[in-house]
């Protein structure tokens, strides 16, 4: 499960970004992870709490969004969900696809608290 070292980067990343910003306090982080991205959204989610137990983000929320990976077709331009259609083109059946979305991790927000 290399999601565990998944979080803890994001995790580092998240408190560089405090630290260079000034920032205390952080109430929810937004994430956006592909569908193609290796990362397994559920492990994250399930894993996220016990990382940052003991720090300053223990009572941080989690927030992630699931990006489709989406496909083009090299031979028909058809475009398509590579998940759902298990990386063939559902127009012509061609494996031959250039991959557009969904193989990102990214930390898309970072949430402070209002005054």
């Amino acid at each position: 499960m290399h999601e565990i070292g998944v979080v803890r980067s994001m995790i580092k990343t998240v408190t560089e970004f405090a630290e260079a910003n000034d920032i205390k306090e952080v109430s929810e982080i937004v994430l956006d992870i592909g569908e193609l991205s290796l990362v397994i959204p559920k492990y994250v989610e399930d894993i996220y709490p016990v990382v940052v137990e003991d720090t300053w983000l223990k009572d941080t929320k989690l927030v992630i969004n699931i990006v489709p990976g989406m496909a083009e077709c090299d031979e028909c331009n058809e475009l398509f969900n590579v998940i759902e259609h298990e990386g063939y083109c559902p127009n012509c059946g061609s494996f031959e696809k250039t991959v557009l979305s969904g193989q990102d991790f990214l930390i898309k927000e970072i949430h402070i608290p209002e005054d």
